[in-house]
């Protein structure tokens, strides 16, 4: 199997993509060093790390293997690629040599993409090594560091290859290869600097120390202190020396060296438990399919009942967990503040006189005036009050007609919105319900409207309340008529008087008229009963749109929607069971996504358990 390809080539660093043979990997396994073991301790060429190598760290590139032939990368997992880096005559290409046991190309190969010079390329190189029944595994060698260009190398050498190496070094599904000569001080290197911006803690970052048959001295002691946050450890290589071949350098390497790290770190299980749930989580989503046209009323009846149980939350009880960053779908305190404008509305006309201190009983003595008959004097005409009280109701008629229509306008919105909702995953619906919804909300207005009408033709009708506080109301401002007389008599100095509700009136206009004293009684007692109309007009209001409301959500939403659903005219049923195209297509990948994901879970637990197993 081809691995992935590398992005970058230096004329001297040769990028490398390998599916590794079994010796690879172990080349570094049993030619490591562990903090507990003495640096130069002897060891047979059969370490114990050799012996257990098929039963710790094969199976881990065996699953690995099985995972890219499954083709995880598809789904967005990225399997581990060990990216190789390290300063320059570090001695990366000796390791990248051992290995893959094979010499590196270093002439025309690399001359071909990054010149004849010593600048860098950052077109890839790839070196495929094939063998069969061996994991698959990728590598990538980056340029060595350098800071100071040499001759023939650009000024900004470094900066070149630090941008390259950041690139490949900072996704989190890269494992880190540092390789450190072992005569230098790590934290002074530049490599391992870069590797300490992408990964702090070291979790993903493994260092190769070079060379370290020419300085044992102190070499326990760095790779023990670990002062630069190596997390998955050191391992300490012998380089091929001369004419050495690689498997006369790995029995040198034994003699040198007794082992006990293992590499381990090759892939992160829950990321497929992630991916997997994340899907299932899409697929649970989706609408069901549907078979049948019972299978259909069965998930439209369902339906319903969440849209009648969401709307009865919201619009009846004010409940708003559905919606709690919706401030407009928070309906019983919406529709109380549109009551106390409505009410604030009609308060505003409680005086519909252009100006009622200055025209103060003009209106009333002229409706007397007309309305006058041969009777007894001073006998207050019933007429003149009804004519007084139907001027009244009809310059406020306008707003409770208005209300009506704002409150449906806003509650259809509502309800529209709650049915797409729930209606979301089968958009066959979403016609017929927003159809059979605005059908709905238009009659419940027009039968407000036609409540309306009514309510604003009884008031006209008729005077009459049983409310106690319209006598008493009445009382106190007719208190006042004793002393109104006088003043418009001339009988007081001031021609103002108080009168609560109206502020303070001057009467000197109305001197010698002969009517005055029942237009006082009338405007008074149509004050008192003024009050009682506007609150009633608010109250039966209320009253009104809360019946309708609850009788909308409880019985003629439902009646009207199934209605329009299967109705003589309605095919919405049939129409569920088409499943449309888009919906069909990502079913259809995330069926196929969930199967490959489970297999693979499978293949990492299974293997996961037999290196558990091993270790304990």
């Amino acid at each position: 199997m081809v691995g992935e390809n590398p992005k970058n080539v230096s004329k001297k660093r040769t990028a490398v993509s390998s599916p590794l043979r079994d010796d690879i990997v172990s080349r570094i396994e049993a030619l490591s060093i562990s903090s507990a073991v003495p640096v130069g301790s002897s060891t047979s060429a059969h370490a114990p790390i050799v012996s257990s190598y098929n039963d710790r760290i094969r199976p881990l590139l065996d699953a690995v293997d099985s995972l890219r032939h499954l083709k995880i990368m598809q789904e967005g997992i990225q399997l581990p690629t060990i990216v190789v880096v390290g300063d320059q005559s570090s001695g990366k290409s000796s390791v990248l040599e051992s290995l893959a046991g094979i010499s590196l190309p270093r002439g025309q190969a690399t001359e071909d993409i990054a010149g004849k010079g010593k600048g860098i390329s950052n077109s890839p190189l790839t070196l495929i090594v094939k063998k069969k029944g061996v994991p698959d595994l990728t590598m990538v060698d980056l340029p060595g560091i350098t800071r100071v260009p040499v001759h023939g190398q650009p000024a900004d050498i470094y900066e070149q290859i630090s941008k390259i190496i950041m690139e490949f070094i900072t996704p989190e599904e890269s494992i880190i290869l540092n390789v450190l000569s072992a005569s230098v001080d790590f934290s002074t290197c530049e490599s391992i600097r870069m590797s300490q911006l992408v990964d702090k803690t070291g979790q993903r970052t493994l260092a190769v120390v070079t060379k370290a048959d020419r300085s044992p001295e102190g070499l326990l002691e760095k790779v023990t202190a670990d002062d630069v946050n190596i997390g998955l450890g050191y391992v300490c290589v012998r380089n091929r020396i001369g004419d050495e071949t690689y498997e006369e350098a790995r029995e040198e390497e034994a003699k040198l060296f007794e082992t006990n790290l293992s590499f381990q770190r090759l892939t992160n299980p829950w990321k497929i438990n992630d991916k997997l749930s994340a899907n299932i989580e899409d697929l649970n989503k989706l609408p069901k399919h549907l078979n049948s046209v019972a299978e259909a009323m069965t998930t439209f009846m369902h339906i319903l009942g969440s849209a009648k149980e969401s709307l009865r939350k919201i619009i009846l009880q004010g409940q708003f967990d559905e919606y709690p960053d919706s401030a407009e779908m928070h309906c019983t305190a919406t529709l109380a503040e549109m009551f106390n404008q409505y009410s604030t509305d009609l308060q505003s006309k409680k005086h519909v006189d252009n100006d009622p201190k200055k025209n103060f009983l003009l209106d009333e003595m002229k409706v007397l005036e007309e309305t006058k008959s041969i009777g007894l004097p001073r006998f207050l005409p019933r007429a003149a009050f009804l004519t007084l009280l139907q001027q009244k109701v009809t310059d406020v008629s306008m707003i409770p007609f208005e209300f009506v229509d704002k409150i449906w306008s806003y509650l259809g919105d509502v309800v529209v919105s709650v049915w797409l909702r729930h209606c979301d995953n089968y958009p066959q619906l979403l016609s017929c319900t927003r159809r059979a919804v605005k059908n709905l909300i238009d009659k419940k207005q027009q039968q407000s409207i036609e409540w309306v009408k009514d309510m604003v033709e009884m008031e006209k009708l008729t005077d009459y309340t049983c409310n106690p506080e319209y006598m008493a109301s009445c009382n106190k401002l007719m208190s006042r008529q004793d002393e109104f007389i006088k003043i418009v008599n001339g009988l007081e100095t001031s021609s103002d008087i108080q009168i609560d509700g109206f502020g303070l009136i001057n009467v000197s206009h109305l001197h010698d008229k002969g009517s005055v004293v029942d237009a006082f009684d009338v405007k008074m007692r149509m004050t008192a009963y003024w009050d009682i109309v506007l609150r009633r007009m608010v109250d039966n209001m209320a009253l009104h749109l809360i019946f309708s409301i609850q009788n909308l959500v409880k019985k003629e939403m439902q009646t009207d929607i199934i209605d329009e659903l299967i109705g003589p005219q309605g095919n919405s049923l049939e129409r569920m069971l088409e499943e449309s195209p888009s919906v069909a297509e990502k079913r259809t990948k995330l069926e196929t996504s969930i199967k490959l994901l489970k297999e693979s879970k499978n293949v990492v637990a299974n293997i996961m358990d037999r290196v558990v197993d091993n270790f304990d």
